[in-house]
């Protein structure tokens, strides 16, 4: 096997290239995948007091997902998008208001109806997994598995039959699954 040699610098996968015609990251959006986010976002406030905003919230999302496809750290957050701190204020800002949970059952809505079902699931599959805590964890918040013998927390999920995430709850380790699916379907709007 032979490789071919090229005069240009080495770039690892995936880092934004400058110029026309440069696609950026492969988390970057498309403008039709912008115009379904962007109606979901919350419109600024005439009045609003405070800095006024300098970046565009399309990068603002572009960061959150890169951020969410790597797995990097908010602080590894590439130059050339907005600051980190700036990335993860309206990224908490929109967890805890509720946009990123309205945007995510929209998304998920319209997933179902491209696929050709029911906008709203009628059945669920909840799974856990138990995960290792780091020693920063507070004990408070995790416990032992006894039958996977890990000291740490544990993530219960639900997803539709197509694989779609309906809920996620985190709990410590020695939490039994069905002591977590009574606030999972709680939290699905199944149980009402």
């Amino acid at each position: 096997m032979t490789t071919r040699k090229t005069r240009e610098p080495a770039r690892a996968q995936g880092t934004r290239q400058v110029g026309p015609g440069t696609r950026g990251y492969p988390s970057d959006l498309t403008d039709a995948q912008w115009q379904v986010i962007a109606a979901h976002l919350p419109a600024e406030r005439p009045g609003r007091r405070g800095r006024p905003r300098v970046w565009p919230f399309q990068r603002i999302v572009e960061a959150i997902l890169y951020l969410d496809r790597t797995g990097c750290a908010w602080r590894y957050l590439p130059a050339d998008f907005p600051p980190w701190q700036t990335v993860y204020g309206y990224f908490a800002t929109w967890r805890d208001d509720g946009t990123l949970a309205r945007l995510h059952a929209e998304l998920r809505t319209r997933a179902r109806a491209a696929a050709g079902r029911d906008p709203q699931p009628t059945a669920a599959v909840i799974d856990s997994q138990s995960v290792r805590a780091a020693d920063t964890v507070p004990h408070t918040s995790r416990g032992w598995d006894n039958a996977k013998k890990v000291n740490g927390r544990k993530r219960h999920i639900a997803v539709d039959a197509t694989g779609l995430v309906l809920d996620v709850v985190i709990t410590a380790a020695s939490v039994q699954d069905r002591q977590a699916a009574r606030p999972m379907l709680w939290n699905t709007g199944v149980s009402g």
